[in-house]
C-alpha cells in the first residue's frame, strides 16, 4: 500500500496561527505634528500624525454643531508596493480604496471619542504607508489612536484641553482563512492566497466597532467566523498593551 505524503501546515514567515506579527511603535517621528508614531506590523509600516486645527468644518459652524471634529487622510506612497503606485494627485482624484480605508480609520477613531469635548477644535489625522506587506488599514488604526492619544494628551498638559475626549482605546488587526486555517495578522502572502479575509476594529475593553469580512470566491460557516473572531480578540488585547507603552514613551520623551 502505498503511503500519501501530506505536507504540515505551515505559514510563510513561520508565526503559530494565533501570532501576531513583530509590531513596533516609534514615536515623534514627525515633529511638526502634535502626535506622531511610525507604526509597524512586521514588514508593513505607516507613519500616524495628529495635527490640531482650531476651527471647525464648514458644515458644523453652519449647522450649529457643538463641539469639535476629528477626521483621517490615508494614502500610499509610490515605493510602498513592489510596482511603484500612481499618486492619487497624478490621477486628479483619490480611489475608492484610499477614500474607503481613510473613512474607516475616522470612524474607528470617533467611536471612542467624545467629540463635544473638543470645542472649536478638529484634529486631522495623516496616515501614510512607507511599505505595505499585508495589514495597512489595520496599522493605520492602531497607529492613528496612538498618535491621537498622545496629541490629546499634550494639549491637556498644555491647558488648551479641560479633559480628555477619549472614552476607550480602539486598535484593529486582520484575521482570514489561509490554506484551510484560520490564522491571525496576515501578510502579504496570506492575504494574497486567503479564501476568507476580514478586519477586525475593537475597543480596548471589548466592544466591536467594525467587522470587515468577505470571502474570496468561496464562503464560510459560522464556526470559522467565531474562530476568526476569537483570534482578533486575542491580537488586539495584545496590541492595547503595546499601544498603552507607546503612549507612555511618546508622552515621556
Amino acid at each position: 500500500m502505498t503511503e500519501v505524503s501530506t505536507t504540515p501546515f505551515a505559514r510563510p514567515d513561520g508565526r503559530a496561527i494565533d501570532e501576531l506579527r513583530s509590531i513596533r511603535f516609534e514615536t515623534g517621528i514627525a515633529p511638526h505634528a502634535l502626535g506622531s508614531v511610525l507604526v509597524s506590523f512586521g514588514d508593513t509600516r505607516v507613519i500616524c500624525a495628529a495635527s490640531i486645527d482650531e476651527r471647525v468644518p464648514g458644515w458644523m459652524r453652519a449647522q450649529k454643531v457643538e463641539g469639535g471634529w476629528m477626521t483621517a487622510e490615508y494614502s500610499m506612497l509610490p515605493y510602498s508596493t513592489l510596482d511603484r503606485k500612481q499618486r492619487d494627485i497624478s490621477r486628479g482624484k483619490a480611489d475608492g480604496r484610499t477614500i474607503e480605508i481613510q473613512r474607516l480609520i475616522g470612524r474607528s477613531l470617533r467611536a471612542v471619542f467624545d467629540l463635544k469635548k473638543l470645542t472649536g477644535k478638529t484634529i486631522w489625522i495623516d496616515c501614510d504607508v512607507l511599505q505595505a506587506d499585508g495589514g495597512t488599514r489595520t496599522a493605520s488604526i492602531t497607529g492613528a489612536y496612538v498618535a491621537a492619544q498622545i496629541a490629546i494628551q499634550k494639549l491637556i498638559a498644555a491647558e488648551k484641553l479641560a479633559e480628555n475626549p477619549f472614552t476607550d482605546s480602539v486598535a484593529a488587526v486582520s484575521v482570514g482563512v489561509y490554506q484551510d486555517v484560520p490564522v491571525l495578522d496576515l501578510n502579504y502572502p496570506e492575504d494574497k492566497d486567503a479564501t476568507v479575509d476580514a478586519n477586525i476594529v475593537m475597543t480596548g475593553s471589548g466592544k466591536y466597532v467594525e467587522v470587515q469580512s468577505s470571502g474570496e470566491e468561496a464562503t464560510f460557516g459560522r464556526e470559522e467566523l467565531d474562530k476568526l473572531l476569537e483570534l482578533g480578540a486575542k491580537g488586539i488585547t495584545e496590541i492595547n498593551a503595546l499601544q498603552e507603552a507607546a503612549i507612555a514613551a511618546g508622552l515621556a520623551s
